[in-house]
């Protein structure tokens, strides 16, 4: 197993969506750890204080080739990522080891036309918010008393498709701009493989962030982590899966609420016919009296996201396989 630095530059990140077609940052094997830089803000940097810029940021910022400009997404993302080995029909497994803010600066964005109440707050509105990294905090708003704990999480945790670009805007099958915050330090994410080295590339760090995230921003920071990436073979998939300390987390998307939650519900159902063994009846019947569903987002156009959590603690270990 070999350790790698993956520092984020011209040549490593790419803008606004994936591409299949875009060269690898980094070419890992399976099992390899990653310590992986992200930048948030490219296209606002110009009205940023000084506590959100590096040197490194503003040179991808002014100098970043037309050919790493991939979609219409305002996303910065570092990758992607080729594994060795992996293939279409393989399934991809990102431990996220470590998850740090790089910066004691982030910021929100309300932003014309979007957001859950696009038709109430028009008016375009930016707030640069200072971190207190070492009391992990942020106030807001300013000199209010309002303390927010910050619970640092990757938004985008991705893979290539076919497509030759698809916006780093909406999450799918792929994973992409799922904002589960659930997916902290210690957590794992399972996603499909589409093409030839799973090409998996990640960003869109948050400090904090709702259950919604209605504004269409969290605290949006640059965002530091190690990921380990490990080829799964022994699971099949076709939408991504995640696992946190506590539970085991399905991800829906549709276009609605409700498609999304059928779809989170119909996925939590599935892992437990196949993983745990259950009965698809017994299956909808725990999925009843013992998991919780929770809006993701419904920010990210077209597709909302829904999120289902089942807690490990009532599962048989002798019957539990995603470890």
């Amino acid at each position: 197993m070999t350790h790698h630095i993956l520092k984020a530059n011209c040549k490593t990140v790419h803008l606004g969506g994936f591409s299949h077609q875009l060269e690898p940052a980094l070419i890992i094997n399976s099992g390899d750890s990653v310590d992986v830089e992200t930048y948030t803000g490219y296209y606002l940097y110009d009205q940023a204080p000084k506590d959100f810029l590096t040197p490194e940021f503003l040179e991808i910022c002014h100098n970043l080739p037309p050919e790493r400009k991939v979609g219409l997404g305002p996303h910065l993302l570092t990758g992607p990522i080729y594994i060795n080995d992996a293939q279409p029909g393989d399934v991809l497994e990102i431990i996220l080891e470590n998850i740090y803010p790089s910066l004691s600066m982030g910021f929100n964005s309300i932003r014309r036309g979007w957001g859950a109440l696009p038709e109430e707050f028009t008016e375009p509105k930016l707030n640069f918010l200072p971190l207190d990294l070492e009391k992990k905090i942020a106030e807001f708003p300013p000199q209010s008393g309002i303390k927010i704990p910050l619970q640092p999480f990757f938004g985008i945790l991705g893979v290539a498709t076919e497509n030759t670009q698809r916006s780093s805007i909406p999450p799918g099958s792929y994973g992409g701009n799922i904002d589960c915050r659930e997916l902290q330090i210690g957590s794992r994410i399972f996603l499909p493989v589409f093409v030839p080295g799973g090409l998996f590339s990640i960003g869109d760090g948050h400090s904090a962030q709702g259950d919604g995230e209605i504004d269409v921003t969290a605290i949006e920071t640059s965002m530091n982590g190690t990921i380990k990436i490990n080829l799964r073979r022994d699971l099949q998939l076709n939408s991504p899966i995640a696992e946190t300390p506590t539970d085991i987390i399905s991800l829906g998307f549709g276009k609605t609420l409700d498609e999304a939650f059928e779809s989170a519900l119909r996925q939590m159902i599935n892992w437990l016919e196949k993983d745990i063994g259950l009965s698809a009846e017994d299956a909808y019947v725990l999925c009843s009296i013992a998991v919780n569903f929770h809006i993701t987002q419904v920010v990210n156009i077209p597709n909302k996201g829904v999120h289902g959590m089942l807690p490990k603690s009532i599962l048989p270990k002798s019957r539990y396989i995603l470890g």
